[in-house]
């Protein structure tokens, strides 16, 4: 029986960020059918899309973090010089840079008013929505700082989990413009 090596890190690296950008586009497509289902007046199917859209992302939220499951010093000799030059192009990359994430956000941007008046019949999936986003972006800045002691490859002057914690706090004000929060995962 031949002994299966398990992936590099930076493999792990890619192949999950690869899943992470999946479970993104699969949440764009939730979030319009989302605002598809809400102004043809059907409530359950807009229920069953934004809770779709939770579920996505926290499989993104465990894509990020599986992306992450090897050691800071191998993060620093081997990813991180992956993502910077003359490995890729541009002098800051980062994944803002992503098509995904433009429209995600452009998304959550035409979305914002639809939260705003959301159906009460909702409150409970909108609520699961803005928590699994908190898991996300917890996810994320979890990375981050395991490992990044400061800057990030596009903002290195900046500090970076301070960076996402500015990104959470914006779009939080997008997908929960009445700061209601999530009552259960405050």
């Amino acid at each position: 029986m031949m002994a299966i090596s398990p992936p590099s890190p930076y493999a792990l690296w890619r192949e999950f960020h690869w899943a992470f950008f999946l479970n993104v586009q699969g949440l764009i497509v939730a979030l319009r059918r989302f605002r598809l289902a809400l102004e043809r007046g059907l409530v359950t199917s807009a229920e069953e899309e934004l809770n779709t859209a939770s579920t996505l992302l926290v499989s993104s939220a465990a894509s990020m973090e599986l992306a992450a499951s090897f050691p800071k010093d191998v993060y620093e000799t081997t990813v991180r010089v992956s993502m910077t030059q003359p490995n890729v192009e541009s002098d800051d990359f980062s994944g803002l840079m992503s098509w995904e994430h433009a429209v995600l956000v452009e998304v959550w941007r035409d979305l914002r008013p639809i939260f705003e008046a959301l159906p009460d019949e909702l409150a409970v999936a909108h609520s699961g929505f803005i928590a699994a986003y908190k898991y996300l972006a917890e996810s994320h800045t979890s990375v981050c700082s395991r490992f990044v002691d400061s800057g990030s490859l596009r903002f290195e002057d900046r500090n970076a989990v301070e960076t996402l914690r500015r990104f959470e706090r914006g779009r939080l004000g997008l997908i929960d413009p009445k700061g209601k929060g999530c009552p259960f995962h405050s």
